[in-house]
């Protein structure tokens, strides 16, 4: 009796034992698939400019400096009007410089009426000479006179010369056709020769743009200037607005600076309604050497480890994770440049969960789909 009593408790715990074990979780069951949202990888016409910031400046610019002495007494120009190469511009006080060229004038021919004396009295003294009817050291004092004389000549044109030039010094004109700034004299003013600055000419019709580019792109800018396209740069103004004429290189500096290692480049624009001032600050768009037909995906898609950028790809159930070379974003979308081909299926949401070779199924990750108006979510993207 006891014996039958201690079989039947065993065989009571070892149904219970193996009750218990029916209804606990199967500890090798693969996890679930990851619902995902997919889109197809295409290629569209990519078309984006790497900026640089710039300087407008004039490919010709003179300050207007007076080279003699005086009271200014005339300015014959508008303020901020084009002025044609040789316009007078500014009249210093011509008076004392008239005078000068007058008595410069009048001592060239006082010099010239002492030569032409000292020509008949050698003259005169030689044919004596040979009649033995004068000194020989006589001849030889007229010659020296006469060679004297020509000396004064020479002295007294070389004078002319000089006041003539102060005479039109007095007179500053535009040294070519450009636009004038605003005056930094007025009438009456007293201007000292080198220093006192009157004004600044420049052209603006074309006119330049300086940017410093790092060394490393001197050869793309070599290439764009032996090709002489002028389609490759646009211009931003300080507005935000694009200029609407596109620019061509103009030069490139001659050397690059040992310590910055950077080189200055100008580019030219033609500039007919003058949007463009000498100074005003703007961003030179320069088209990068990527544009044309490239494979965008959403930006959305990329994640970022450790410098390196990844995608998820749909490979029917499975996802492969895959690293990418990406380029400029074009709005929400970005260029990827390499590791992902057109046609391809790229996972946008729900690969936060993912690892590589993970299960996926289509459909709206958890929060992800918005609801429709009959309070349903919105079917997947296909």
């Amino acid at each position: 009796m006891k014996n039958t009593y201690i079989y039947c408790i065993a065989a009571m715990a070892l149904l219970t034992v193996s009750s218990c074990g029916s209804k606990g979780p199967k500890q090798d069951a693969a996890p679930p698939a990851t619902p995902v949202n997919v889109t197809e990888a295409k290629k569209a016409d990519a078309i984006y400019y790497d900026k640089y910031q710039g300087t407008v400046v004039a490919l010709n610019s003179v300050e207007l400096r007076s080279q003699v002495s005086g009271f200014i007494t005339g300015i014959f120009f508008k303020e901020g009007d084009v002025v044609t190469k040789g316009a007078p511009l500014y009249e210093i006080d011509r008076r004392k410089y008239v005078a000068a060229y007058e008595q410069a004038k009048a001592n060239l021919l006082s010099a010239k009426a002492n030569l032409s004396k000292a020509q008949k009295d050698i003259d005169r003294y030689n044919m004596l000479l040979k009649n033995d009817a004068v000194a020989r050291q006589t001849v030889d004092q007229a010659t020296a006179a006469f060679e004297t004389s020509q000396s004064q000549v020479a002295v007294a044109q070389a004078g002319v010369s000089s006041a003539a030039t102060d005479l039109s010094y007095a007179t500053i004109r535009a040294p070519f056709t450009g636009r004038i700034g605003i005056s930094q004299v007025k009438l009456g003013a007293q201007v000292s020769p080198g220093t006192t600055l009157l004004n600044t000419i420049s052209t603006g019709n074309p006119i330049g743009v300086d940017v410093v580019i790092n060394e490393q792109d001197i050869s793309r800018f070599y290439k764009i200037q032996k090709a002489g396209t002028d389609t490759t740069f646009r211009l931003q103004l300080p507005d935000g607005t694009t200029f609407n004429k596109t620019g061509k290189i103009f030069a490139i500096d001659r050397g690059v600076n040992d310590q910055t290692g950077t080189i200055k480049v100008r580019v030219q624009f033609p500039n007919e309604h003058d949007e463009l001032k000498d100074g005003m600050s703007c961003v030179l768009q320069v088209l990068n050497d990527n544009s044309g037909d490239r494979v965008q995906i959403p930006y959305k898609a990329i994640t970022e480890q450790m410098g390196e950028f990844f995608v998820f790809i749909s490979k029917d159930t499975i996802a492969e994770q895959r690293k990418v070379k990406i380029g400029q974003r074009i709005q929400s979308n970005v260029i990827v440049l390499d590791g992902v081909k057109p046609g391809e299926k790229v996972i946008t949401e729900g690969f936060q969960r993912l690892r590589d070779g993970g299960k996926i199924t289509l459909g709206p990750p958890a929060g992800a789909a918005p609801a429709g108006k009959d309070g349903k979510s919105a079917p997947a993207a296909k």
